[in-house]
């Protein structure tokens, strides 16, 4: 218990109040330094710890996401896992250690509490989206809907999954653009990353063409693809050539599917353009033209005047 001190008998009113305050805050000064002071250094000591502990486990569930080459969807679990663990434990950390200082400092929090709790019913009427938000973020994480990593769309925006928690979801896309979506604005998503994606290229040939001999050549192609080193590991079956699928025009339009591993359809698709405008050139194959183009041929002129004639050697 702190009390006044109380300055010497005969001193004058404004030494004797520089008297007070001097000896009074040196009172305090001491009493902090050996009751608090320690109570305090323990408390940043162990939330030191526990966020050391915390980030160990978190890292530790990185790395082995990382490690997990052949299964994506398992390192996109760990990585959420991760990103869930650190936002919730830092929250939990920083709010017991909030109340022990209150109580280092001998500020009752139990009425702050009281308060904060009355507070938040009128908050709670206002704000009900919050809530919306951690619930439907909830269902996300139990109905294992999408994790980080993953390429989905959500509320008509697609991208890559940068950071899951139970309020928001940050979405990457193509571009580099970051979108930040309330978890209650999400109702339907669809997901790029899961089991296997398709690779569809539809191939526009002209009618000239022997449709026989077009798909013979596709489907050596589209073969060749799968069995080179570098897409051996990415293309999961073999490739179908469905034949003729729709004739506009002189456009005829061949559509093939390859079964690729998710989200890396990319890669397989610009090589396979890459060996069909060869092949077609090579073979004498004439690509489609779109029965939107206009194509217009200019006339000679009867009335321009006859070029000359050219000597041969």
């Amino acid at each position: 218990m702190l009390h006044l001190a109380m300055a010497p008998q005969g001193t004058p009113a404004d030494e004797r109040l520089s008297y007070v305050f001097t000896h009074d805050w040196h009172q305090y000064v001491i009493l902090f330094v050996r009751e608090k002071l320690p109570k305090l250094i323990a408390v940043l000591i162990i939330v030191f710890i526990l966020l050391r502990i915390l980030k160990f486990f978190v890292k530790r569930l990185q790395k082995r996401a990382d490690q997990q080459v052949g299964n994506f969807h398992r390192a996109a679990q760990l990585r959420t896992m991760a990103s869930i663990l650190r936002a919730t434990a830092f929250g939990v950390i920083g709010f017991l250690a909030f109340l022990q200082v209150l109580t280092i400092f001998s500020i009752p929090y139990e009425p702050l509490l009281a308060s904060a709790g009355i507070l938040g019913v009128g908050i709670g009427l206002g704000a009900q989206s919050i809530f919306k938000d951690m619930l439907n973020g909830i269902f996300i994480l139990l109905e294992d809907q999408y994790n980080v990593g993953e390429v989905v769309t959500i509320a008509g925006l697609k991208g890559t999954v940068e950071d899951l928690s139970l309020r928001s979801t940050r979405l990457r896309d193509g571009d580099g653009t970051l979108y930040l979506i309330p978890n209650s604005q999400i109702a339907t998503v669809s997901n790029q990353s899961r089991d296997f994606s398709i690779a569809q290229l539809s191939v526009s040939v002209d009618a000239s063409a022997n449709p026989d001999r077009v798909m013979a050549l596709l489907k050596t192609l589209a073969e060749s693809v799968r069995g080179d080193s570098a897409f051996k590991d990415i293309v999961v079956s073999d490739p179908d050539i469905l034949g003729v699928n729709e004739i506009r025009g002189r456009e005829v339009i061949y559509p093939i599917n390859i079964r690729v591993r998710a989200n890396q359809r990319d890669g397989v698709l610009r090589e396979l353009r890459r060996r069909i405008i060869l092949a077609f050139e090579k073979d004498g194959i004439p690509l489609g033209i779109s029965s939107n183009m206009l194509v217009v041929q200019q006339k000679p002129d009867p009335t321009a005047p006859p070029s000359a004639p050219t000597l041969g050697g």
